[in-house]
């Protein structure tokens, strides 16, 4: 069939269409979900699995750093083997991996299941639904369905902090699984009824396995330092370093395991550079194509991505884990305490498409920005044991107002330079980076929230008027739950409630120094889109075509025909 016949076959317009649509809406928004929902169900985890918050710290940072590895080959697969087909397929391991996490009796299981093969589902259906959009839709229809794409991820923010925090309080937190284990059956049949299904090519797949090793290796290797890095002991040996009950590392050691596996990551990584730089000038097919680079929309446009990613899933992680840990609040409250700032996800982003055509879209990424550190600021602010959910309104609507803004339009200042042949890639890499990012935010602001904590919560315990074997229990609980501590039943009254209020506070000041990290990381990536070209400025203004000219997304009213539900 030649070009201006499939052309003509797609201005036909196939009648199921739209129920494709539902169906790779209903694919992103769990895969979305799958970040949000369990932010608030993190204290009622840490006492049922009695783990540790660095422990829970991989379910969310393994998922995103699994996700982020994959998402390209995924993508290529898609190329290779049909986009349907290798939906079908990660939304099947999506639901296995979904269930096994409902299942879970221990940190490990959890892990296994939702950041392990859960990410690897992920992988495989998220660039599978944009490929799927692509060809099914043309013209305006295609600007709506992109559009409901998007703002379904400002929905799944929005509800999964509600969702989880309803399912923890009045159910358990493993229906936030089993959720996606009803979902994944309908939504395999729904793709192999309504979706056209792809034509697989006779080119074999062309994947830089090695880069891919190489990328997660590294990454893993990075994460795991700065998360554990307080657990172990940054220059001196906290405790031994144990896989499986075996000692890898022991606390006797002059020199703590951390330094070796950052000096580790960063080798890795940088031989990761030069493989892929090897590969493009060889003409291999590379993982990540340093050469585009070159463009500065794509070079600080990723970079800013990276920050935004960084500053937003952290913030979403350490905030409920003040909100009940140290105000006490239930899983429940907790939710819709944070639901504005998924709802000014969806303001922003709509503010935005109506303004870009006035001011530009590299200004509306930079106003983004500078709203999202405002925000955090004032979330800073008020930030103490008398918090209330209007003193904290104000902040989340700045906060989300600002990713709406930033994250909406960056993708557009990101591929705007792009060669339209080599725009899957980048796309990719944009995602991967932004995953990238997420991964690193919760590892770094866990870490300093838990650090700050325990040394908060030491010095008041040391300096308390306690009994010697009080201190002692206190002290030993305390260093291993950190921000979950709670004062043993054994303990008198006065002890307890002294103990209570020192953990209380040494959480407060925790947040806040967290907050304080985030607000100057945001402000850095304000300071780094400065660097991005204007639009007006831009050489191929005007010129190029496809993904190089930047046409922002129309606002987008959600239909509740399209999103499968009531707005």
């Amino acid at each position: 069939m030649t070009a201006t016949a499939a052309e003509t076959d797609h201005e036909a317009l196939d009648p199921g269409r739209w129920i494709a649509l539902v169906i790779a809406i209903l694919a992103a928004f769990i895969v979305v979900l799958d970040n949000t929902v369990l932010n608030v169900s993190i204290p009622t985890i840490l006492r049922e699995l009695h783990t540790t918050l660095p422990s829970l710290e991989w379910v969310i940072t393994g998922y995103a750093l699994t996700f982020a590895t994959l998402l390209i080959v995924g993508g290529r697969l898609g190329d290779v083997y049909g986009h349907r087909r290798v939906l079908v397929v990660g939304v099947a391991l999506f639901g296995v991996g979904s269930l096994i996490a409902s299942v879970s009796k221990s940190v490990g299981q959890l892990i296994v299941g939702e950041a392990i093969i859960e990410g690897i589902g992920a992988s495989l259906m998220l660039p599978a639904t944009l490929a799927i959009l692509s060809g099914t839709f043309r013209g305006r229809e295609r600007a709506t369905a992109f559009a409901a794409w998007g703002a379904s991820a400002g929905v799944a923010a929005a509800s999964g902090p509600v969702l989880g925090g309803f399912l923890t309080t009045n159910y358990s937190w493993r229906w936030s699984f089993r959720i996606n284990v009803i979902v994944a059956p309908l939504a395999i049949i729904g793709a192999l009824i309504f979706m056209k299904p792809g034509v697989r090519t006779n080119r074999r797949a062309r994947i830089d396995v090695p880069g891919a090793l190489l990328i997660a290796l590294g990454m893993f290797l990075l994460v795991f330092a700065l998360s554990q890095g307080g657990v172990y002991g940054w220059w001196t040996p906290l405790k031994d370093v144990t896989i499986a009950g075996h000692t890898m590392w022991a606390a006797s050691e002059g020199v703590s395991l951390i330094p070796m596996i950052f000096a580790g990551a960063v080798v890795i990584l940088t031989g990761f550079v030069f493989l892929e730089i090897a590969n493009e000038r060889a003409g291999r097919s590379p993982l990540f194509e340093f050469a585009h680079l070159r463009f500065k929309t794509y070079r600080y446009g990723l970079l800013t991505g990276l920050v935004l990613a960084m500053g937003q899933l952290g913030l979403s992680f350490v905030l409920p884990v003040f909100l009940q840990d140290a105000k006490h609040l239930t899983a429940a409250r907790n939710g819709l305490w944070m639901l504005p700032s998924g709802l000014f996800v969806i303001v922003g982003a709509q503010l935005a498409g109506l303004l870009i055509r006035r001011f530009g879209t590299t200004a509306i990424v930079r106003v983004g920005l500078l709203l999202y550190a405002g925000g955090i600021l004032l979330i800073l602010r008020v930030v103490s044991l008398d918090i209330t959910a209007w003193s904290l309104l104000p902040g989340l609507a700045l906060y989300g107002c600002g990713i709406g803004f930033a994250g909406a339009q960056l993708t557009n200042v990101v591929l705007s330079e792009i060669p339209p042949e080599s725009s899957g890639v980048a796309s990719g890499a944009n995602t991967t980076v932004r995953q990238v990012g997420s991964a690193l935010g919760v590892s770094v602001i866990g870490s300093l929230l838990t650090i700050r904590s325990i040394s908060v919560a030491s010095s008041r315990i040391r300096a308390a008027p306690l009994a010697v074997s009080v201190k002692a229990q206190a002290l030993a609980g305390v260093h291993a739950l950190g921000s979950g501590y709670s004062p043993p039943p054994s303990a008198s009254r006065a002890d307890a409630a002294f103990l209570q209020r020192a953990t209380q506070q040494a959480v407060t000041s925790g947040t806040r120094f967290a907050l304080v990290f985030a607000a100057v990381v945001i402000a850095l990536g304000a300071g780094v889109s400065l660097l991005i070209p204007s639009d007006a400025s831009r050489p191929d203004r005007g010129r190029a075509r496809g993904v190089n000219e930047l046409e922002p997304l129309e606002p987008f009213d959600p239909d509740p025909a399209l999103l499968g539900g009531d707005a």
